[in-house]
């Protein structure tokens, strides 16, 4: 028995003892560490009706089942206490909940039961039993899907609901499902299909509507988002934390279309709804530009002060006030924030360095010169996709723009086609996200490189929308994938943006980045390391395909503007266009953290913004080593 069931069974039996209030201590304690149990709060809905106080009991079983909406008994308790009360209505309600559990198979609503406590192994063994019994029950198929997918299992859980709507087309909540698991996969276009066809069904569901929206921000649509949010937030019966959503998600849309202003002003009318929520501040304070004042900071500190804060909101108020102080000048007490930020976000994360470390030796001792001069030829011939690589915070999205200023270059985004790729190919370590088995590709015939190639340029093609000749994908973890690039794409251009590891360092732990991504960049070990891979790998890929792919420093192009936009044009075989000279006045949607520094002419600021911070940066020196010096080699 684990320790969480140990403490509900001794709350459990103390109330059976008639202490309801030793039983309500033992559930507090058990809180503490496990805020999201649903049968703690059921629990605690039963010692408060032992002690006679009906609100607080209404409470905690409301809070059981909104976690928990499989919990008869919560309901049972509820429709009871709605009666005794004359609130008809409400009785009602929690009676139709309770009918609809007990005509379900009791095998399945326990299972569901477990699966919203986060018991995911005994919850797939009762769904699995039933299955054998039950073979083709698309309800429980669902469930198992549901199951898989919080296992991690996203193939086995794309592949069952894609069962259960074989069987099943018009079953709504599963298609709906099937959307979710398509945007966490990273398939955006089908995601979207989805949402369409839910939406012919119910054109107002909000559900589908905010999946529509999702899929939309996800293939780069970000105008027509805006105005269906402010559809849903004209909609009368909202929670504040729906309206807190919602402004976010829309000033999130201003802010990449270059709206600051209506970004600004969203970003606080989200916090009006939710005064603690903590991304909104950390999003005003991701504008770089924003400027906290008196007041926001004492409304940061107080929400920092708060006892029940998640931890991704700490992380994100600890993030949000570093940047208010260091744009104060207060560097030691931003830098504790950071710090703080950094450390929560770290232990919340599974990155292992070594496992990068030994991802890239792979790399090196599959990818070798034999290799690609055995399979010259490979791949899709066109060279069309321009891929800015290198690592976050190196001035990738300055290059872009620049790039993407010119008449025959498209700027698109941080696509994920080709990690995909690799994944689907190599499989993916569960801790980094990397290769496990880089040799797989050498098992790729002529045939199906180039296929893959001409797949990369047909689902690519829906975020190309101004019929330029060249685009460009600018996910910078594209480094570990060069080789691959290669097989399949042998005439795209590769350029490495490359920054000074101190700066580039610093810009890293200042950044706090999406929940899955960059997962090395919450402390000064991890990113040293990083960093010193990234050079070793890069070291590699120059190596074994001379001239291949073009280094620019991120300081020559901020000291020699029109020298480093030269170079540039001419590695990409364009001609020169003024344009990418005001790079700055080009009216784009831009995603990254940079997205609101590119919109104003080049500064220099980005060269010595960490020398603020250098004691505290010390240890990243140390453990960075000759990098410092080694990365213009």
């Amino acid at each position: 028995m684990s320790d969480r069931e140990a403490s509900l069974r001794q709350a459990q039996d103390l109330r059976a003892a008639q202490r309801p209030t030793d039983a309500l201590a033992v559930l507090a304690q058990l809180e503490l560490d496990h805020p999201r149990f649903s049968r703690l709060h059921q629990e605690r809905g039963h010692c408060h009706i032992l002690l006679g106080d009906g609100p607080a009991a209404l409470a905690a079983l409301h809070e059981a089942v909104r976690l928990n909406p499989t919990l008869p008994a919560s309901w049972d308790m509820l429709a009871q206490l709605y009666r005794m009360l004359g609130d008809v209505a409400q009785a009602d309600a929690a009676a139709r909940h309770l009918a609809t559990l007990q005509a379900l198979p009791p095998q399945i609503v326990v299972a569901s039961s477990l699966l919203a406590d986060g018991d995911l192994e005994p919850a797939e063994d009762i769904v699995r039993d039933y299955l054998d019994e039950e073979d083709g029950n698309v309800g429980a198929l669902r469930l198992l899907a549901r199951i898989r997918g919080e296992q991690g299992a996203l193939d086995e859980a794309e592949a069952l609901l894609e069962a259960v709507l074989d069987r099943a087309p018009d079953y709504h909540a599963a298609r709906f499902d099937y959307g979710m698991m398509l945007l966490q996969r990273q398939k955006p276009v089908q995601a979207r299909r989805q949402a369409e066809l839910l939406l012919q069904h119910a054109p107002g569901n909000r559900d589908y509507l905010k999946q529509y929206g999702a899929a939309c921000v996800a293939l780069g649509d970000h105008e027509p988002v805006i105005d269906l949010y402010e559809t849903l937030l004209a909609h009368q019966q909202q929670s504040g934390e729906e309206v807190a959503d919602l402004r976010l998600w829309r000033a999130n849309a201003l802010k990449i279309v270059g709206r600051q202003a209506e970004a600004i002003a969203d970003y606080r009318a989200s916090l009006a709804a939710r005064p603690d929520n903590g991304v909104a501040w950390f999003s005003l304070a991701n504008l770089k530009t924003y400027r906290f004042t008196d007041d926001d900071l004492t409304r940061l500190r107080a929400s920092q002060d708060l006892p029940d804060l998640q931890p991704m909101d700490r992380v994100y108020l600890a993030f949000a006030l570093g940047k208010a102080l260091e744009d104060l000048g207060d560097y030691e007490a931003s830098w504790t924030q950071y710090s703080r930020g950094n450390a929560v976000r770290r232990n919340l994360g599974r990155w292992r360095p070594e496992v990068a470390e030994a991802c890239a030796e792979r790399l090196k001792s599959v990818f070798t010169a034999e290799v690609f001069a055995q399979r010259a030829g490979w791949g899709a011939g066109d060279p069309d996709p321009i891929f800015i690589l290198g690592l976050p915070r190196s001035g990738s999205t300055l290059f872009e723009q620049i790039l993407a200023s010119h008449a025959n270059v498209e700027g698109t985004q941080e696509l994920t086609e080709i990690g995909r790729y690799a994944v689907e190919l190599c499989g993916r370590d569960p801790d980094c996200g990397l290769p496990l088995e880089p040799e797989a590709l050498l098992r790729l015939t002529a045939a199906e490189a180039r296929a893959l190639g001409e797949r990369f340029l047909a689902e690519t093609r829906v975020h190309r929308r101004m019929g330029r000749p060249f685009f460009i994908d600018k996910m910078p973890n594209n480094f570990w994938h060069i080789g691959l690039i290669h097989l399949i794409l042998p005439r795209a251009t590769i350029i490495d943006v490359r920054r000074e590891p101190m700066a580039c360092g610093f810009s890293n732990l200042k950044q706090l980045f999406g929940t899955t991504n960059q997962e090395f960049a919450y402390g000064e070990g991890d990113i040293a390391r990083y960093y010193r891979t990234y050079l070793d790998l890069m070291a590699h890929w120059e190596r074994v395909l001379p001239e291949r792919v073009l280094r620019v420093h991120y300081e020559d192009v901020i000291e020699d503007l029109e020298g480093g936009v030269g170079r540039l044009l001419a590695h990409c075989r364009l001609r020169f266009d003024p344009a990418c000279l005001s790079f700055h006045e080009t009216q784009r949607s831009v995603r990254t953290p940079s997205s609101e520094q590119v919109r104003r002419p080049l500064g220099r600021e980005g060269l010595t913004q960490w020398t603020h911070y250098a004691a505290q940066l010390e240890p990243l020196r140390a453990a960075l080593g000759d990098a410092v010096t080694r990365y213009r080699d």
